[in-house]
């Protein structure tokens, strides 16, 4: 299965964000912690030129803690970006955002003239979440489904700082198919645009080769099963997804998989490393479903 996402949006957003960072001092970009390279935007760095960025990797609650500081020295190794991990909803992690927007613009900040942030991100990494704690009120939409933002907006913090919000972005080009599968593990690729039972079968194969141990304690295993699909079975069998004759529906035990891995109800984990290979990081998109 091939996927393919980029809703109609998107495309003008992105036009719109290519003209609008020409006046803005610093960028925030909302990455999830548990796949920051495939939860970037890559025609960001050319757009933004030499704005300075903060790469916030969002939802650090639930990616793996030793690879999200390899990732932060990653980013910070380039020119003019800083990292920080979070949590969106955390008022105290998030007001170091002010702070540092601040420093990155030292010549901004008073009265009539306030640093100007943009904040981007693809769908479903916490975006709107994070302006809403940043404002101390909900001023943004959020939900549980991607591409809940469609329009811009700017609001004043009133603390020196304004944020200008930009629909979430996901880049037309899908031909990083093994970043698609971790996006659709995630939660950040529309619903009507994967198969269930492929891309659980996807985050099985890569949870059996990167977090074993994760496995056998949440599902209550003695030892791993051979494949993804006996892995899914498992959980099937586990999590009470039965069919009619005492068989289990794969479908049904694929998607409550892929819920608790988004929930975090598996473990920390993180679905890419810096500096790995998919082969390296044990990520292989199934040919079929067995």
């Amino acid at each position: 299965m091939t996927i393919k996402w980029y809703p109609g949006h998107m495309g003008k957003a992105q036009e719109q964000m290519s003209e609008a960072i020409r006046k803005i001092d610093v960028v925030i970009e909302v990455l999830d912690a548990r796949l920051p390279a495939s939860s970037s935007n890559h025609q960001l760095a050319e757009m933004r030129r030499n704005k300075p960025c903060i790469k916030v990797l969002n939802k650090k609650e639930l990616a793996d803690p030793d690879v999200t500081k390899a990732w932060v020295r990653n980013f910070e190794a380039e020119s003019g970006v800083r990292a920080l991990p979070l949590s969106a909803k955390q008022h105290s992690e998030v007001k170091q955002l002010i702070k540092l927007c601040q420093r990155l613009a030292p010549n901004r900040g008073r009265p009539g003239l306030p640093v100007r942030v943009m904040v981007v991100g693809i769908p479903n990494v916490g975006k709107s979440t994070l302006i809403n704690t940043l404002a101390g009120k909900c001023v943004a939409k959020v939900g549980d489904k991607p591409a809940i933002t469609t329009s811009s907006q700017l609001i004043d913090l009133r603390n020196g700082v304004t944020i200008s919000d930009t629909p979430g972005l996901l880049w037309p080009d899908m031909s990083d198919q093994v970043a698609a599968y971790r996006l659709a593990a995630s939660g950040a690729i529309g619903a009507n645009a994967l198969d269930y039972t492929v891309v659980g079968l996807f985050a099985a194969d890569f949870m059996m080769k990167r977090y074993p141990a994760l496995l056998l304690e949440r599902y209550k295993l003695t030892e791993l099963p051979g494949n993804s699909t006996a892995l899914i079975e498992a959980v099937g069998r586990c999590l009470g997804c039965m069919a009619p004759g005492g068989v289990v529906d794969l479908h049904r035990a694929a998607e409550s998989f892929l819920r608790e891995l988004r929930a975090g109800k598996i473990g920390r984990i993180s679905l890419e490393e810096p500096g790995k290979t998919d082969d390296d990081a044990g990520a292989s998109i199934p040919l079929s479903v067995a």
